[in-house]
C-alpha cells in the first residue's frame, strides 16, 4: 500500500516514485548533501536510478514520502523506518538549493503530525550523525530530546562514525504544537 499523500500550505507529500530519479539525481550525487548520508554522492544516474527504486518500493517495511512543492518535481523525501511496535525512525534528504527556506521542517513535521494523529504511533526516532549541525538543529527545534551517543555505529563513505539518537513521544508533539 503506498503512503498517503500528506499536503501542507505549499508542499504536497506523497509516495516516491522510481521516475523521480532523474529529479533526484543532482541531490544524491552532491557531495555537500551527501557528506552525512550512510552513502557517497551517486557517481551516475544509473546509480541514483536503483537507489529510489529500491526506496520507492513498498511492503518493505517503511514510507517514503516525495518532498514536492506542488509541481510533482520531487525536491528530496522524508522516511519512516517502521522499528518496534509503535516505533519508527524518521529520516530526510532535501536538494541543497532549498535549504534554509523552511521546506525540510514544514515536511518533516507534516509526516510527524500522520504518524502521531493516523498510525497511533507513541515514539519517533532520529539518528543523526555528531558533526550534522543543520539536522541536529531541525530536529531539536522539532521539539526531539537527545537520548544518547552511539559510538562507532556507522560504517560509511566517510569512515566510521558515532551516531547521536533523538526521540520525540507522542505526548511531547502535542505539547510542542500548542506552544
Amino acid at each position: 500500500m503506498p503512503a498517503p499523500t500528506l499536503t501542507t500550505a505549499r508542499l504536497v507529500l506523497r509516495q516516491l516514485r522510481e521516475d523521480d530519479a532523474a529529479a533526484l539525481f543532482p541531490v544524491l550525487s552532491d557531495p555537500e548533501v551527501m557528506v552525512w548520508w550512510s552513502s557517497g554522492p551517486h557517481a551516475s544516474p544509473a546509480e541514483t536510478a536503483d537507489y529510489v527504486k529500491g526506496n520507492a518500493a513498498e511492503g518493505q517495511g517503511f514510507d517514503c514520502w516525495a518532498i514536492t512543492a506542488g509541481d510533482d518535481v520531487a525536491l528530496g523525501w522524508v522516511i519512516l523506518i517502521d522499528g518496534k511496535p509503535d516505533v519508527k525512525e524518521i529520516g530526510y534528504i532535501l536538494n541543497r538549493d532549498h535549504w534554509g527556506n523552511g521546506i525540510a521542517r514544514e515536511a518533516v513535521s507534516r509526516v510527524i503530525d500522520h504518524a502521531f494523529a493516523d498510525l497511533k504511533l507513541r515514539r519517533i526516532f532520529a539518528d543523526t550523525d555528531p558533526e550534522n549541525a543543520g539536522s541536529i538543529s531541525l530536529i531539536q527545534r522539532l521539539g526531539f530530546q537527545y537520548e544518547g551517543r552511539l559510538r562507532g555505529e556507522w560504517e560509511t563513505h566517510i569512515g566510521v562514525r558515532d551516531s547521536l539518537i533523538f526521540g520525540l513521544l507522542q505526548d511531547e508533539w502535542t505539547m510542542e504544537k500548542t506552544k
